[in-house]
């Protein structure tokens, strides 16, 4: 498949001021000259006709891209059309384009499957751009950006430059048995400072909570208001309230973005003794989620509230019972007072569980490999065999590549580039 020259939309559905149309392959110049004629030098932009290339019908007048592998985004001969975006002018450039014998349509993540293949990005810019393309707040457009342009793998050529030179200490401590003292306290006192540098990024904020968002709980007693409060700040009825205590039986999630920060707002059972089986599950899930909970929003008694680092105390029905005690935020949900304080906060709590500006942040693929490395190095600082210590290195060194998609990663390719569009 790799040697088929693949064609796609890679712009949005039309109707459209402009639709691109890519073509990268092999046989994508010699196609790209059956539809528009002479071409234009590589990296040049130019205005032909393009005509169907059986019947030389006209289809449109389009502008004209060519780039030359291997210095392309994929790694190919890639010809663009940027034509009118109309759907009847975009499916008979298609159609023509199927009528040429050795091009089919793309699958969806090929272009960029084939520019990953091709060297031209690593598997962890290919996540990123992945990441990329379903942002939907600023803060997880900047993360995926950074990983998409090559923040990691620069970081991780980095590590590969310091594990080679490692691997060449051990090695040379097999072949030199009168320097095998001063090399394998190098290689001990290195390693070791490697392997706590790995571990200390192993701590930073990771990805998850900036691409699934968030988690925000919502708890509390049964009639505090949690139902009001979660209606109140999604501004629709997405829970049932009602004067009856345990109206909530199972958890309700919300998502948002408070200050292009991704929130998964969740309400949960009012937190008693139950009084029926299907209100102790209720109730048992709120107790899990409270214990998972990125950010506690408890209303409630504060002597009452569950031990969490990010805390938020709420007084509720603000309308009825006035101002809370110190340190909480006063809310009504009924007359929407206090909410934006209290958006506020959460937000500001939810900013602190995310990786900073301008940080990479590690999905759960990549901190396991780093792990790998990490265990890896450590095992090789505490060996005593300098070939233990060359071994252990190489499992460092094989970690890096699954890393970067350099070896181990086919069970990953499909899920990954099934993720995105047709044309991309």
């Amino acid at each position: 498949m790799a040697a088929d020259t693949i064609f796609a939309l890679s712009s949005g559905r039309p109707p459209a001021a402009i639709s691109i149309i890519r073509v990268s392959g092999p046989r994508a110049r010699e196609a790209a000259e059956r539809l528009a004629g002479d071409l234009p030098e590589a990296r040049t932009a130019a205005v032909r006709e393009l005509r169907h290339p059986q019947t030389a019908e006209l289809l449109d007048e389009a502008l004209v891209l060519r780039f030359d592998g291997p210095a392309s985004s994929t790694g190919e001969d890639i010809v663009e059309f940027q034509c009118h975006g109309g759907r009847a002018v975009v499916d008979a450039l298609l159609s023509a384009l199927t009528s040429i014998e050795g091009l089919r349509l793309a699958e969806p993540g090929e272009f960029t499957r084939r520019a990953f293949e091709n060297g031209r990005i690593d598997l962890t810019e290919a996540e990123g751009l992945a990441d990329l393309i379903e942002a939907e707040t600023q803060s997880q457009r900047k993360a995926a950006l950074l990983t998409a342009e090559g923040g990691l793998r620069k970081q991780v050529a980095k590590w590969q430059e310091r594990i080679l030179a490692l691997s060449a200490l051990a090695e040379r401590a097999i072949d030199y048995d009168e320097e095998d003292e001063i090399v394998d306290t190098t290689l001990v006192r290195d390693s070791a400072a490697f392997a706590a540098e790995l571990r200390e990024w192993l701590g930073y904020p990771r990805a998850e909570p900036l691409k699934d968002g968030v988690r925000v709980v919502v708890a509390g007693p049964p009639n505090a208001g949690k139902s009001s409060l979660i209606n109140a700040i999604a501004g629709e009825e997405r829970a049932i309230v009602t004067d009856i205590p345990g109206t909530t039986r199972d958890h309700i999630e919300v998502p948002l973005a408070l200050g292009g920060v991704p929130v998964l707002l969740t309400d949960t059972a009012g937190l008693r003794e139950a009084e029926d089986q299907v209100e102790a599950i209720g109730i048992e899930r709120a107790g899990r989620l409270v214990e998972g909970a990125d950010v506690l929003v408890w209303l409630g008694d504060p002597a009452d509230a569950p031990a969490h680092s990010r805390l938020i105390h709420v007084h509720p029905k603000s309308d009825l019972y006035g101002e809370g005690p110190d340190g909480s935020v006063s809310v009504s949900s009924v007359t929407g007072e206090g909410l934006r304080p209290l958006l506020e906060r959460i937000a500001a709590e939810a900013r602190s569980v995310l990786p900073g500006e301008g940080a990479i942040a590690l999905n759960r693929r990549q901190a396991t490999h780093i792990a790998e490395a990490a265990s890896a190095l450590h095992e090789a600082a505490s060996a005593i065999d300098p070939v233990i210590a060359a071994e252990s290195l190489r499992l460092a060194r094989s970690a890096f590549d699954r890393l970067t998609g350099r070896a181990g990663v086919e069970d990953l390719l499909d899920a990954l580039f099934g993720r995105f569009c047709l044309g991309k």
